[in-house]
């Protein structure tokens, strides 16, 4: 079992809380992070972290700016959002900057949904977003995936509800295309449509050219993946100037000071290296494709990935059993307990050599069973 899993279960727990914790978080079931070990060196393909790290401008600018840490960071993030803004092609009022594309996202289940204006996003999905649905008491609908795993766009059109839609999704690895998204965002007018982007950067279409178009589309992404910097806890998102001015009553009532001087010049840096960025994109998607390639030569089926990571599973062996002896191996890969996926693990793409030591551990369990 994992530990991360363990210790979500430990704190949930009411024999672990204190007689002070407010009874309207009973029943709050905490997300559960992938692990991150601290008793040995793990090849680690279980959080969907680059394996590159950031850019060297990234770290030059928040080394740089570390010597004046004793000021406050500015809150509009202006030098920031008007870089973003001129590769985006959205004006700065158009943007808002967060703590992590996470912040965002809870940003906007609090400004726009509340027990007259539900959530609905899939049942395999970002486990964020039924976490936020709690904790911000908000009632919320799961709408299953097909029996691909895909998701079926006509199950949102003209639902009345605030749809949360991550494409590529995670942790299926799946897209649904630009037109189909259009479709659920035109046959909602009167609802938010949240287009969660962490892994667009991977094989996918933003829709953030949609958002003039429209009045009702948020579009989420972050620095996390593609841009190496899922330390620093940097995202976005890109709406209408409405929708940003909303938003940004939530952070100014919230911490005004969301990004911190360091992270907000590691993210000016790496926006002025794009080269980097797209190198390491191209290097990751060739990874993946090698990888794909030597699962299935092994008896693996994997779904067809547009993100950082791939979704396999073996049919004569357990997903649990993969796990556990991968790791008794040195390498850490995502198990998941939902019914429908628990024979699935999610691997996420690392370098070269960290992908072949995958393969060639796999091929060791393989012969063992």
């Amino acid at each position: 079992m994992q530990k991360a899993q363990e210790y979500v279960r430990r704190i949930q727990s009411n024999k672990h809380m204190s007689r002070f914790f407010s009874k309207k978080y009973k029943n709050l079931v905490p997300y559960t992070p992938g692990e991150q070990p601290a008793e040995k060196k793990y090849i680690k393909l279980n959080t969907n972290e680059s394996p590159f790290p950031p850019s060297n401008k990234a770290v030059e600018f928040a080394c740089r700016s570390a010597y004046e840490l004793q000021l406050y960071p500015d809150p509009e993030c202006r030098k920031l959002t008007d870089k973003l803004s001129g590769i985006l092609g959205v004006s700065r009022d158009e943007i808002l900057v967060t703590n992590g594309s996470d912040e965002i996202l809870n940003f906007a289940f609090m400004a726009f949904c509340d027990k007259n204006h539900p959530a609905a996003f899939a049942d395999i999905t970002y486990g964020f977003y039924k976490v936020f649905a709690e904790i911000n008491n908000i009632p919320y609908f799961e709408i299953p995936l097909n029996e691909e795993f895909k998701l079926t766009f006509n199950d949102y059109c003209g639902i009345n509800k605030n749809i949360f839609i991550a494409n590529p999704n995670a942790p299926t690895g799946l897209m649904i295309s630009k037109d189909e998204i259009e479709k659920i965002i035109k046959s909602n007018p009167d609802n938010i449509v949240v287009v969660d982007e962490a892994y667009v950067d991977f094989g996918a279409e933003s829709c953030i050219p949609l958002i003039h178009k429209y009045d009702n589309l948020l579009v989420t992404q972050t620095f996390s993946k593609s841009r190496s910097m899922a330390g620093a806890r940097l995202g976005f998102g890109v709406g209408c100037k409405e929708i940003i001015k909303d938003l940004n009553t939530i952070k100014y009532s919230t911490n005004p000071y969301n990004i911190n001087r360091m992270t907000m010049a590691a993210g000016i840096g790496a926006l002025e290296d794009e080269e980097y960025t797209r190198g390491n994109c191209a290097e990751i998607i060739k990874n993946r494709i090698y990888t794909e390639n030597k699962l299935k030569e092994i008896g693996f089926f994997t779904l067809d990935s547009s993100t950082n990571f791939i979704f396999a599973k073996h049919p004569k062996i357990s997903g649990e059993h993969i796990y556990i002896k991968l790791k008794e191996k040195g390498i850490l890969v995502r198990h998941f307990e939902q019914r429908r996926i628990r024979e699935y693990n999610r691997i996420t793409i690392g370098t070269s050599e960290q992908m072949k030591s995958l393969i060639s551990a796999l091929k060791e369990i393989l012969e063992e069973v």
